[in-house]
């Protein structure tokens, strides 16, 4: 039996986004859980955007969420592929030439609109005579190429929303080459999904119509009929249920990553969206071990960065300070040890969150001392104990002063932990008083800003 061979191929014009993450994922997840291969294919046939930083930015990305690929290629590097298949399709009369302006193509679309009807190309083009032909080019005008779809029902069994089934009297002929020369995706991607033995092809269901067209190319090109199989899995949506935008430079995995979240935190939540199974965060390893693709439904799965931030939480509680340590030199703490992260990890939704506890313990600090606790915050300056603190300090301290002062509860800690502090909230005193030290400490304690 043949082994399944997937690809991902992404256009390198700018960052890579939430949603193409989320499809990187699921074809690499079922290739690696069927043994199959999992290509990384650029469609970087647009040499205006297509950007070589791009195509760097997207390696390195995928390799910051934990995938490899058998197989890289270019499409800018198989031009010849193409110009073959082009010349084939042309000889057979598959591909035609068309010379509506984009003007006129809009008019028939609001055309359509007007009527309340999809907008089909009515192969307008097809009729043209040779006069016709030669008085068009000598306007200047230059053809877009369209493949001339086979007339009947398209049908394929999608593994996300089963039986699909289109009449081609409601497709459009696609453009395959624009006026310029230059290939839209369809043309490549079908001659390379061909060459490279590709089986497989998940991605967003904003593609559902165009696989009519891609079927009918492969078929058209050699495939077999079944060969290819598809599934179009629900696009992601706001925390509202709107589209999420590609142009939201927060929703690139760049700026995920800059902006303090785990790996864990995302691909938990990209590949548990959509899912039955409960989202929580995960390495790639843990995910591929329960993957299936038939766990996920028809619904539109809502990406909520604040839940996003939430499992980004859970990771950072969980961290060892072995994990942690090169993110807290990166964030400047460079002598952070491990009682330190673990003091102050639970406080923190994200690795750069310390710097504010580290600084409460080496920066200077204003107590806060109200003055009603003015004489009790003394009297506890007074019984701190000199010389080295210890785990057991605050308790032992806390104690004395419960049984000096008669303070208990809120009334006696919160007092301590403001004047240490200068807040009223954050990890645990008994560590807190340990770092911050006895002399720092006791200076505070009696009201000096150190």
């Amino acid at each position: 039996m043949t082994k399944p061979v997937l690809r991902f191929a992404p256009s390198p014009t700018g960052l890579l986004h939430v949603g193409n993450a989320r499809v990187a994922l699921m074809n690499w997840l079922y290739a690696r859980k069927s043994g199959g291969k999992f290509i990384l294919r650029f469609d970087d046939t647009d040499p205006e955007r297509s950007k070589d930083e791009y195509v760097d930015a997207i390696r390195e990305d995928l390799e910051w969420l934990g995938l490899d690929w058998d197989r890289e290629e270019r499409q800018s590097l198989r031009q010849d592929k193409y110009d073959a298949a082009i010349a084939d399709l042309k000889k057979r009369e598959l591909l035609y030439p068309c010379y509506e302006t984009e003007g006129e193509l809009n008019w028939k679309r609001k055309a359509a609109r007007q009527r309340h009807q999809p907008f089909i190309y009515d192969r307008k083009a097809l009729t043209l005579s040779d006069d016709e032909i030669a008085a068009l080019e000598a306007e200047g005008r230059k053809p877009h190429w369209r493949f001339l779809l086979t007339d009947g029902l398209v049908e394929w069994d999608d593994l996300t929303r089963g039986l699909c089934s289109f009449d081609t009297e409601h497709v459009s002929d696609p453009v395959l080459i624009r006026e310029d020369g230059s290939l839209l995706y369809m043309l490549g991607s079908v001659v390379d999904d061909l060459e490279m033995g590709v089986t497989h092809i998940i991605r967003g269901e904003d593609h559902v119509t165009n696989t009519v067209s891609q079927i009918l190319l492969y078929l058209a090109m050699g495939g077999k009929p079944g060969a290819l199989e598809f599934a179009h899995m629900p696009l992601l949506a706001g925390p509202g249920g709107s589209q999420l935008s590609k142009r939201l430079g927060s929703l690139s995995l760049r700026e995920l990553r800059n902006d303090g979240f785990e790996v864990e935190a995302l691909v938990g939540l990209l590949t548990g969206l959509g899912a039955s199974d409960k989202i929580e965060p995960a390495s790639l390893a843990q995910v591929l071990e329960k993957f299936d693709l038939d766990h996920y439904g028809r619904s539109t799965p809502k990406f909520d960065p604040a839940e996003l931030a939430s499992l980004n939480e859970k990771v950072i509680h969980d961290m060892s300070f072995e994990t942690a340590r090169p993110k807290l030199v990166a964030a400047g703490m460079a002598d952070a040890n491990e009682m330190f992260w673990n003091a102050v990890r639970g406080n923190c939704w994200r690795v750069a969150e310390a710097l504010e506890w580290w600084d409460v313990i080496h920066q200077t600090v204003i107590p806060e001392i109200d003055a009603e606790d003015v004489d009790f915050v003394k009297q506890a300056a007074e019984m701190l104990p000199e010389g080295e603190l210890d785990a057991t300090s605050w308790k032992s301290w806390t104690t004395a002063l419960k049984d000096a002062t008669g303070r208990k509860g809120k009334q006696l800690f919160m007092p301590l932990r403001k004047a240490l502090t200068a807040r009223e909230h954050g990890p645990e005193m008994s560590a807190m008083l340990v770092l911050i030290g006895s002399e720092k400490a006791r200076a505070r304690l009696c009201g000096k800003a150190v």
